[in-house]
């Protein structure tokens, strides 16, 4: 759906050369945060690991993280209240306020999002660290557009731009970054678009690698290319990540749905008792919860599991997601289905090895890609930013055949089910359940195109 374009020449150079400078200075300010995010994370999660080992060695061990982490969340759902807009995914707002459909966030998202974020998943709630961080790259895109005084179109470019910035730094991908701008959001390629997406992204990337480092997110080994006979096998492995994913978003909205009517229960005791749910796994296996990054690393260095193993982790993380999202804490869906992609992966792997023998090790890890990339093409439904995504996290190319036949077999299949794409969902619903947040419609003669 694109956008009705200001008059005055929109696209003209200099006009383009304002959003280019401003789109470097917003591109800054979110790599430098979404980079400290992510430092955060990683020393919780390793504070995380640290109390289950501590807790295992002492009697009554697992109250030590059913209370820290119990706690954690319902502070992050606590401090929602500063800022309803930083609940849950920043995606689906950005999507409608692109559309004209909800007014822009404050810019309280951004604190919020970050301390809350830190604190939900932190305490080992199964959410993703994008969603954080593509909203607050939209807040301060948005106001740099403001303080320069752009029009109404360059600011929802800014915003829009620098959401794929955010996006860019979550996962050290700054082509999946752009690339999400135009597949997944605006849905189309323009100048006005393209300009301040590649330079914020750009700069954020660089800015945060300051940070994190300019590794990729996943150690890989070479893969070599999977047989070609193989390929209608990538294609039957699609469409059951595409069934399996659109049964991930019918868990996933009823159990917001179940949220929803337990409106006189305080979203805190909802919260804490999510999180001590999940502190309790953290004691018997941090594995189990969390983001999912060790796991996935894990699995894709070829850790051995055993098949009982790996499906307890698939059942316990499609479960804990949607439950965690309900929390209604800062976080995305992104990295969890990473995880739940290379679970499945491996295990279809498995099952391809006992068939034929002949396969080696590394096509279990072969396996574990293409399911990062096909999961997110049938929940998401942008199956060339999931690819390129995982391309980039990776460092791996080898496979780039495979994951295109499975993420096309895992769109028909959910197509099929008549499965809508995720965040299309959860925007509807954002719309429905808080009228307050809609924007005034634009001008009929203004208005964006369809």
């Amino acid at each position: 759906m694109a956008r009705a374009k200001d008059s005055g020449g929109a696209n003209a150079p200099g006009n383009l050369l304002v959003l280019g400078v401003a789109a470097i200075l917003a591109g800054a300010g979110t790599g430098f945060v979404g980079g400290a995010f992510r430092w955060v994370l990683h020393e919780l999660d390793r504070l995380r690991s640290g109390l289950s080992g501590w807790a295992q060695d002492i009697p009554g061990g697992i109250l030590a993280p059913v209370l820290v982490c119990g706690a954690a969340a319902a502070l992050a759902v606590a401090l929602v209240r500063f800022s309803p807009r930083s609940a849950g995914s920043g995606i689906g707002q950005v999507e409608a306020v692109y559309r004209n459909q909800m007014m822009p966030p404050p810019l309280s998202v951004i604190p919020v999002r970050f301390a809350g974020g830190s604190l939900a998943i932190g305490a080992g709630l199964v959410l993703g660290r994008e969603g954080p961080t593509i909203h607050m790259g939209s807040a301060i895109g948005l106001a740099v557009a403001r303080t320069a005084r752009m029009g109404r179109d360059d600011v929802a470019a800014m915003q829009i731009a620098l959401s794929g910035a955010g996006l860019a730094v979550a996962f050290n991908a700054p082509v999946g970054g752009s690339l999400f701008v135009f597949e997944e959001v605006t849905k189309s390629f323009r100048w006005r678009m393209v300009v301040p997406t590649l330079l914020g992204v750009a700069v954020a990337v660089g800015c945060a690698r300051l940070i994190i480092g300019d590794k990729p997110d996943f150690s890989v080994s070479a893969v070599s290319n999977p047989p070609l006979f193989l390929l209608p096998l990538f294609a039957v492995f699609g469409a059951l990540l595409g069934l399996l994913g659109a049964g991930y978003n019918v868990v996933l909205m009823r159990l917001l749905a179940v949220a929803d009517g337990l409106h006189r229960l305080p979203g805190t005791v909802r919260g804490g008792v999510i999180g001590a749910a999940v502190g309790a796994v953290v004691f018997v296996d941090p594995l189990a919860v969390g983001g999912g990054d060790a796991l996935t690393q894990l699995l894709l260095a070829g850790q051995a599991f055993t098949v009982p193993a790996l499906l307890a982790y698939l059942a316990i993380r499609f479960l804990a997601g949607p439950l965690s999202y309900a929390a209604a804490a800062p976080g995305g869906l992104f990295a969890p289905l990473l995880a739940l992609g290379a679970l499945a992966g491996v295990l279809f792997g498995e099952a391809c090895r006992w068939v034929f023998p002949q396969l080696g090790d590394q096509f279990g890890t072969a396996m574990a890609i293409v399911g990062m990339s096909t999961m997110f093409a049938a929940v998401v439904r942008a199956p060339f930013t999931g690819i390129v995504l995982i391309i980039e996290m990776t460092a791996i190319t080898t496979v780039t055949v495979p994951m295109l036949v499975a993420a096309g077999a895992a769109v028909l299949a959910a197509m099929a089910v008549r499965s809508a794409p995720v965040y299309d969902s959860l925007r509807e619903r954002s719309l429905r359940i808080n009228p307050g947040w809609k924007a005034e419609p634009f001008p009929p003669s203004r208005g964006p195109k369809s």
